[in-house]
């Protein structure tokens, strides 16, 4: 499914200007640094909200938490956090490492994953490319 990045519609995104990630244009709070966000103003114009999809209450979707713990004995362990996102074919959308790290023993990190949905007025169905393979 290709989303469009067009202003104002489901999928478009904006740069958080206080820690640069790139977040939902329609976003009122920041997912990353909790910030919450101011509305646009452009000089000399009435402020006006980014916010022009009618939103519902944010569900989360998905969540999964689970805590690992460095054993008493043997050398220290390194991780790696990789987010993976597919769409429903498999194919891979977006790859990123979202943290690195160390254990050493007696440690223990606790991972924790959401995904959270916000339904929108936006209707458009998702258009599939001639060349993309349906379900077997």
């Amino acid at each position: 499914m290709t989303v469009s990045s067009r202003p104002g519609a489901a999928g478009a995104t904006r740069t958080c200007p206080h820690c640069k990630t790139v977040i939902l244009e329609s976003a009122s709070r920041c997912p990353a640094c909790q910030h919450f966000l101011k509305l646009d103003a452009a000089p000399g114009s009435p402020i006006v909200a980014r916010n022009t999809v009618q939103r519902e209450e944010t569900t989360t979707a998905l969540q999964v938490e689970g805590r690992i713990r460095h054993p008493s004995e043997g050398g220290a362990w390194e991780y790696s956090v990789v987010l993976v996102i597919r769409d429903e074919d498999g194919k891979e959308l977006n790859r990123q490492v979202v943290g690195v790290g160390a254990l050493l023993v007696g440690d223990e990190r606790t991972f924790s994953l959401a995904v959270e949905v916000t339904p929108t007025s936006d209707v458009r169905r998702p258009t599939r490319s001639p060349l993309s393979r349906g379900r077997h």
